[in-house]
Protein backbone atom coordinates (compact mmCIF):
# COMPACT_ATOMS: atom_id res chain seq x y z
CA UNK A 1 0.00 0.00 0.00
CA UNK A 2 3.07 2.42 0.64
CA UNK A 3 4.48 1.45 -2.24
CA UNK A 4 0.84 2.15 -4.84
CA UNK A 5 0.72 5.68 -2.70
CA UNK A 6 3.88 6.54 -3.60
CA UNK A 7 3.79 5.83 -7.34
CA UNK A 8 -0.12 8.15 -7.17
CA UNK A 9 2.37 10.57 -5.96
CA UNK A 10 4.24 10.69 -9.08
CA UNK A 11 0.83 10.72 -11.19
CA UNK A 12 0.50 6.65 -11.51
CA UNK A 13 -2.98 5.78 -11.86
CA UNK A 14 -3.11 2.03 -13.01
CA UNK A 15 -0.36 -0.21 -12.25
CA UNK A 16 0.37 -4.04 -13.37
CA UNK A 17 1.27 -6.24 -10.48
CA UNK A 18 2.89 -9.23 -11.58
CA UNK A 19 3.01 -12.06 -9.03
CA UNK A 20 6.17 -14.50 -9.57
CA UNK A 21 7.77 -14.53 -5.91
CA UNK A 22 6.67 -17.90 -5.37
CA UNK A 23 9.36 -20.23 -7.24
CA UNK A 24 7.20 -23.08 -7.54
CA UNK A 25 4.93 -22.29 -4.23
CA UNK A 26 1.57 -21.93 -5.63
CA UNK A 27 0.14 -20.81 -2.51
CA UNK A 28 2.88 -17.67 -2.53
CA UNK A 29 1.66 -16.75 -6.19
CA UNK A 30 -1.88 -16.82 -4.99
CA UNK A 31 -1.00 -14.84 -1.69
CA UNK A 32 0.49 -11.90 -4.33
CA UNK A 33 -2.41 -12.26 -6.64
CA UNK A 34 -5.12 -11.90 -3.66
CA UNK A 35 -2.91 -8.76 -2.09
CA UNK A 36 -3.25 -7.22 -5.52
CA UNK A 37 -7.23 -7.85 -5.74
CA UNK A 38 -7.37 -6.30 -2.04
CA UNK A 39 -5.41 -3.29 -3.14
CA UNK A 40 -7.46 -2.66 -6.22
CA UNK A 41 -10.01 -2.23 -4.22
CA UNK A 42 -8.87 -0.92 -0.54
CA UNK A 43 -7.53 2.72 -2.73
CA UNK A 44 -7.56 5.03 -5.95
CA UNK A 45 -4.78 3.24 -7.64
CA UNK A 46 -6.35 0.31 -10.37
CA UNK A 47 -3.95 -2.70 -9.76
CA UNK A 48 -4.10 -5.31 -12.97
CA UNK A 49 -2.96 -8.58 -11.61
CA UNK A 50 -0.57 -10.72 -13.94
CA UNK A 51 -0.34 -14.32 -13.15
CA UNK A 52 3.74 -15.08 -13.43
CA UNK A 53 4.47 -18.54 -12.08
CA UNK A 54 7.25 -19.27 -14.48
CA UNK A 55 9.12 -16.43 -13.39
CA UNK A 56 11.68 -18.86 -12.64
CA UNK A 57 12.55 -22.71 -12.53
CA UNK A 58 12.38 -23.82 -8.75
CA UNK A 59 15.65 -25.55 -7.34
CA UNK A 60 14.54 -28.86 -6.87
CA UNK A 61 13.51 -28.68 -10.14
CA UNK A 62 16.49 -27.06 -12.18
CA UNK A 63 17.49 -30.91 -14.15
CA UNK A 64 13.42 -31.62 -15.16
CA UNK A 65 12.36 -27.83 -15.98
CA UNK A 66 9.89 -29.32 -18.50
CA UNK A 67 8.41 -31.20 -15.50
CA UNK A 68 7.97 -28.04 -13.54
CA UNK A 69 6.30 -26.76 -16.81
CA UNK A 70 3.66 -29.37 -17.11
CA UNK A 71 2.46 -28.23 -13.20
CA UNK A 72 2.44 -24.61 -14.46
CA UNK A 73 0.04 -25.56 -17.04
CA UNK A 74 -2.02 -28.35 -15.49
CA UNK A 75 -2.54 -27.40 -12.02
CA UNK A 76 -1.60 -23.41 -11.84
CA UNK A 77 -3.16 -22.29 -14.58
CA UNK A 78 -6.69 -23.65 -14.18
CA UNK A 79 -6.63 -22.27 -10.51
CA UNK A 80 -5.84 -18.90 -11.47
CA UNK A 81 -9.06 -18.99 -14.17
CA UNK A 82 -11.26 -20.41 -11.84
CA UNK A 83 -10.61 -18.39 -9.25
CA UNK A 84 -10.61 -15.52 -11.66
CA UNK A 85 -7.09 -14.05 -10.02
CA UNK A 86 -5.47 -12.50 -13.09
CA UNK A 87 -6.29 -11.23 -16.40
CA UNK A 88 -2.58 -11.73 -17.78
CA UNK A 89 -0.54 -14.75 -17.79
CA UNK A 90 3.08 -14.21 -18.42
CA UNK A 91 6.58 -16.00 -18.73
CA UNK A 92 10.49 -15.31 -18.06
CA UNK A 93 12.19 -16.46 -22.03
CA UNK A 94 15.40 -16.69 -20.84
CA UNK A 95 18.42 -18.71 -21.07
CA UNK A 96 18.74 -20.65 -17.90
CA UNK A 97 15.11 -19.56 -17.08
CA UNK A 98 12.71 -21.38 -20.04
CA UNK A 99 13.00 -22.01 -23.23
CA UNK A 100 11.47 -20.94 -26.49
CA UNK A 101 9.40 -24.34 -26.76
CA UNK A 102 8.53 -24.15 -22.77
CA UNK A 103 7.33 -20.48 -22.85
CA UNK A 104 5.14 -21.29 -25.73
CA UNK A 105 3.44 -24.32 -24.27
CA UNK A 106 2.63 -22.07 -21.15
CA UNK A 107 1.35 -19.23 -22.85
CA UNK A 108 -1.04 -21.58 -24.40
CA UNK A 109 -2.51 -20.19 -21.18
CA UNK A 110 -4.18 -17.79 -23.49
CA UNK A 111 -6.74 -20.78 -24.36
CA UNK A 112 -8.39 -20.73 -20.77
CA UNK A 113 -9.05 -17.07 -21.09
CA UNK A 114 -5.68 -15.30 -20.33
CA UNK A 115 -4.15 -12.74 -22.13
CA UNK A 116 -0.40 -13.75 -23.09
CA UNK A 117 2.92 -11.69 -21.95
CA UNK A 118 6.10 -12.42 -22.11
CA UNK A 119 9.78 -11.28 -20.23
CA UNK A 120 11.48 -11.68 -23.90
CA UNK A 121 15.19 -10.91 -24.67
CA UNK A 122 16.61 -9.34 -21.64
CA UNK A 123 19.78 -10.47 -21.18
CA UNK A 124 20.43 -13.43 -24.33
CA UNK A 125 18.58 -13.16 -27.99
CA UNK A 126 16.53 -16.25 -28.21
CA UNK A 127 14.15 -15.35 -29.96
CA UNK A 128 11.48 -14.69 -27.52
CA UNK A 129 10.20 -11.32 -29.27
CA UNK A 130 9.65 -13.64 -32.55
CA UNK A 131 7.60 -15.91 -29.92
CA UNK A 132 5.61 -13.14 -28.40
CA UNK A 133 3.86 -12.45 -31.72
CA UNK A 134 3.61 -15.88 -32.55
CA UNK A 135 1.59 -16.51 -29.99
CA UNK A 136 0.07 -13.11 -29.71
CA UNK A 137 1.05 -11.51 -26.68
CA UNK A 138 -0.41 -8.41 -25.90
CA UNK A 139 3.04 -7.30 -24.81
CA UNK A 140 6.41 -8.02 -24.33
CA UNK A 141 8.67 -6.78 -21.97
CA UNK A 142 12.57 -5.65 -21.58
CA UNK A 143 14.24 -6.59 -24.69
CA UNK A 144 17.07 -5.43 -24.39
CA UNK A 145 18.83 -8.17 -26.67
CA UNK A 146 16.16 -8.21 -29.64
CA UNK A 147 17.02 -8.47 -32.94
CA UNK A 148 15.97 -7.50 -35.88
CA UNK A 149 13.82 -10.17 -37.08
CA UNK A 150 11.94 -9.97 -33.38
CA UNK A 151 11.29 -6.42 -33.99
CA UNK A 152 10.02 -6.69 -37.58
CA UNK A 153 7.26 -9.37 -36.05
CA UNK A 154 6.39 -7.27 -33.09
CA UNK A 155 5.40 -4.21 -35.39
CA UNK A 156 3.63 -6.70 -37.90
CA UNK A 157 1.28 -8.11 -34.59
CA UNK A 158 1.26 -4.99 -32.93
CA UNK A 159 2.96 -6.45 -29.15
CA UNK A 160 3.70 -3.60 -27.26
CA UNK A 161 6.99 -3.35 -26.12
CA UNK A 162 7.41 -2.82 -22.43
CA UNK A 163 10.63 -0.92 -22.16
CA UNK A 164 12.40 -1.07 -18.65
CA UNK A 165 15.13 1.53 -18.72
CA UNK A 166 15.40 1.61 -14.58
CA UNK A 167 16.23 -1.47 -14.69
CA UNK A 168 19.17 -0.98 -17.42
CA UNK A 169 20.30 1.58 -15.00
CA UNK A 170 20.35 -0.18 -12.22
CA UNK A 171 22.16 -3.18 -13.34
CA UNK A 172 24.30 -1.17 -14.99
CA UNK A 173 23.80 -2.71 -18.10
CA UNK A 174 25.97 -2.40 -21.32
CA UNK A 175 23.29 -2.85 -23.65
CA UNK A 176 19.64 -1.31 -23.42
CA UNK A 177 16.38 -1.62 -25.55
CA UNK A 178 17.15 -0.28 -29.40
CA UNK A 179 13.88 2.03 -28.46
CA UNK A 180 14.94 4.01 -31.52
CA UNK A 181 14.92 0.86 -34.27
CA UNK A 182 11.39 -0.42 -32.82
CA UNK A 183 9.84 3.49 -33.05
CA UNK A 184 11.03 3.89 -36.08
CA UNK A 185 9.96 0.03 -37.36
CA UNK A 186 6.30 1.02 -36.19
CA UNK A 187 6.82 -1.10 -32.65
CA UNK A 188 4.35 0.77 -29.95
CA UNK A 189 6.74 1.47 -26.93
CA UNK A 190 5.45 1.58 -23.59
CA UNK A 191 8.01 2.05 -20.53
CA UNK A 192 7.41 0.77 -16.99
CA UNK A 193 9.18 0.91 -13.68
CA UNK A 194 9.67 -2.56 -13.45
CA UNK A 195 9.11 -1.90 -9.62
CA UNK A 196 10.57 -5.21 -7.72
CA UNK A 197 13.11 -6.23 -4.85
CA UNK A 198 15.60 -7.75 -7.38
CA UNK A 199 16.23 -5.59 -10.06
CA UNK A 200 14.79 -1.75 -9.73
CA UNK A 201 13.23 -0.74 -6.06
CA UNK A 202 11.63 2.43 -7.64
CA UNK A 203 8.28 3.97 -7.82
CA UNK A 204 9.69 7.01 -9.68
CA UNK A 205 8.15 6.82 -12.96
CA UNK A 206 8.95 10.28 -13.98
CA UNK A 207 12.46 9.13 -13.89
CA UNK A 208 11.76 6.03 -16.02
CA UNK A 209 10.67 9.12 -18.75
CA UNK A 210 14.37 10.34 -18.07
CA UNK A 211 15.91 7.74 -18.91
CA UNK A 212 13.52 6.50 -21.86
CA UNK A 213 15.01 9.85 -23.17
CA UNK A 214 18.68 9.64 -21.57
CA UNK A 215 19.21 5.99 -22.60
CA UNK A 216 16.76 5.40 -24.99
CA UNK A 217 16.69 8.06 -27.23
CA UNK A 218 13.14 8.82 -26.87
CA UNK A 219 11.87 12.20 -27.76
CA UNK A 220 9.73 13.59 -24.48
CA UNK A 221 6.74 13.23 -26.54
CA UNK A 222 7.32 9.48 -27.34
CA UNK A 223 8.16 9.13 -23.49
CA UNK A 224 5.11 10.48 -22.75
CA UNK A 225 3.12 8.59 -24.81
CA UNK A 226 5.36 5.36 -23.23
CA UNK A 227 3.72 5.88 -19.94
CA UNK A 228 0.11 6.95 -20.96
CA UNK A 229 -1.81 5.64 -24.02
CA UNK A 230 0.87 2.37 -24.96
CA UNK A 231 1.32 1.65 -21.41
CA UNK A 232 -3.08 1.43 -21.69
CA UNK A 233 -2.46 -0.61 -24.42
CA UNK A 234 -0.36 -3.34 -22.82
CA UNK A 235 -2.88 -3.47 -20.37
CA UNK A 236 -5.98 -3.73 -23.24
CA UNK A 237 -7.58 -0.94 -21.23
CA UNK A 238 -6.90 1.63 -24.05
CA UNK A 239 -10.34 2.05 -24.99
CA UNK A 240 -10.87 3.61 -21.75
CA UNK A 241 -7.98 4.85 -20.60
CA UNK A 242 -4.75 6.74 -21.62
CA UNK A 243 -5.58 8.97 -23.50
CA UNK A 244 -7.54 12.31 -22.61
CA UNK A 245 -10.27 11.63 -25.17
CA UNK A 246 -14.04 12.52 -24.21
CA UNK A 247 -16.36 9.51 -23.15
CA UNK A 248 -12.87 7.92 -21.41
CA UNK A 249 -12.35 7.65 -17.42
CA UNK A 250 -10.70 10.84 -16.24
CA UNK A 251 -7.91 9.49 -14.93
CA UNK A 252 -5.64 12.74 -15.00
CA UNK A 253 -2.25 13.80 -13.66
CA UNK A 254 -1.73 17.21 -13.73
CA UNK A 255 2.12 18.33 -13.01
CA UNK A 256 3.75 21.75 -12.20
CA UNK A 257 6.08 22.36 -15.11
CA UNK A 258 6.55 24.97 -17.90
CA UNK A 259 6.77 22.46 -20.67
CA UNK A 260 7.11 18.59 -21.45
CA UNK A 261 10.70 18.90 -22.34
CA UNK A 262 11.32 20.79 -18.63
CA UNK A 263 9.51 17.69 -16.91
CA UNK A 264 12.41 14.98 -18.90
CA UNK A 265 14.96 17.57 -18.06
CA UNK A 266 14.40 18.03 -14.44
CA UNK A 267 14.92 14.62 -13.13
CA UNK A 268 14.90 13.11 -9.55
CA UNK A 269 12.36 15.31 -7.86
CA UNK A 270 8.29 14.93 -8.31
CA UNK A 271 6.21 17.34 -11.26
CA UNK A 272 3.30 15.99 -9.56
CA UNK A 273 0.56 19.17 -8.91
CA UNK A 274 -2.21 17.15 -8.03
CA UNK A 275 -3.78 13.81 -9.48
CA UNK A 276 -7.65 13.19 -10.89
CA UNK A 277 -9.19 9.55 -10.71
CA UNK A 278 -12.18 8.50 -12.06
CA UNK A 279 -12.91 12.61 -12.26
CA UNK A 280 -11.90 13.01 -8.42
CA UNK A 281 -9.21 14.45 -6.70
CA UNK A 282 -7.19 11.80 -4.68
CA UNK A 283 -3.57 13.57 -4.45
CA UNK A 284 -2.41 17.06 -4.04
CA UNK A 285 0.91 18.50 -3.16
Amino acid sequence: LKSINTMLSFGVTTVEAKSGYGIGDFDTEVRQMEVALKLHEDQAVDIEPTFMGAHAVPKEYEDKADEFVDIVIDEMLPQVVEKKLARFNDVFCEEGVFTVEQSRKILAGKKMGLIPKVHADEIVDLGGGELAADVGCISAEHLMAVNDRSIDRLAEEGVVAVLLPGTSFNLQAKVVAPARKMIEKGVPVALATDYNPGSCPTENLQFIMTLGSQLLKMTPDEAMTAVTINAAAALAIEEEKGSLVEGKIADIAIFDVPNLEYMVYHFGINHTDKVIKNGKIVYEK
